[in-house]
């Protein structure tokens, strides 16, 4: 593995958790860092804690959702330091009322509208220039519920996330013959602000039995550091304390 001296990776999803983990993260490599949120004094703060310790980062407002504003910051980024190396597709959400009964139309469309439109409108936005260079790495974030449908995640984040992975394979199927390569990050629970948006949010106690995001971040490097020749195609992880294993995951009070 080589450091990313000189490489400029882009992370929507900034503000906090995987997505700021996975930033500091590249910045300690030596990758110049882009960092992309709705919440714009979230992500000016984690590029100024990134700036601190010496590393090299940037803030850039975004919602996901809206495509031109995704082309505008990337055309703006490729025309300042010259490309984007390093694309990661971070941002998601899910909503508190998500099992089949509750879930309403306009909250499944917010759900697929960032995991899986807001995706692909960055992913679209570098791939050109990938292209005209000749190289480039995508790391898309998906879930545990990409590979494994689960009652507790609902099912407009679990198809969302299954289309993640199955778009990561379908880049990887096209755009591998012009040195591009994509991974699928499928985490099993992470303690992050999200897990709060649960209908029963997780005790203190469980959060620490869980996945946390410096653990995601140290994933994320690894990928972005492996030699131009190697695709890591997925990587699906979990706490060792994998509750849809042990059949102790709630939803509503229910354990299931």
């Amino acid at each position: 593995m080589g450091s990313l001296n000189g490489k400029i990776a882009w992370i929507t999803g900034a503000g906090g958790g995987i997505g700021e983990a996975a930033a500091k993260a590249l910045a300690s490599s030596g990758a110049h860092v882009v960092l992309s949120g709705r919440r714009l004094k979230e992500v000016e703060r984690v590029a100024a804690e990134i700036v601190e310790a010496g590393g090299k980062a940037e803030a850039a407002q975004l919602d996901v959702v809206d495509a031109k504003a995704t082309q505008s910051i990337a055309d703006d980024v490729i025309a300042r330091l010259g490309s984007i190396d390093i694309f990661m597709a971070n941002a998601g959400i899910n909503v508190p009322n998500r099992s089949v009964a509750e879930i309403t139309a306009a909250d499944f469309a917010k759900v697929v509208d960032v995991n899986l439109n807001g995706v692909m409108n960055g992913i679209l936005a570098v791939l050109p220039q990938m292209r005209a260079k000749g190289e480039g790495t995508l790391i898309l974030t998906s879930s545990w519920a990409g590979r494994h449908p689960s009652r507790l995640t609902g099912p407009a984040y679990s198809a969302s996330k299954h289309a993640v992975v199955a778009l990561s394979h379908s880049i990887n199927q096209d755009e591998g013959v012009n040195g591009i390569r994509c991974t699928a990050l499928m985490p099993g629970e992470v303690a992050t602000p999200i897990m709060q948006s649960r209908p029963k949010p997780p005790s203190a106690e469980d959060l620490a039995k869980m996945l946390q995001a410096d653990d995601l971040g140290a994933m994320v490097r690894y990928i972005a550091e492996a030699p131009a020749h190697v695709c890591i195609n997925e990587v699906l992880i979990s706490p060792t304390w994998n509750r849809s294993f042990t059949g102790v995951a709630e939803l509503g009070g229910a354990k299931l």
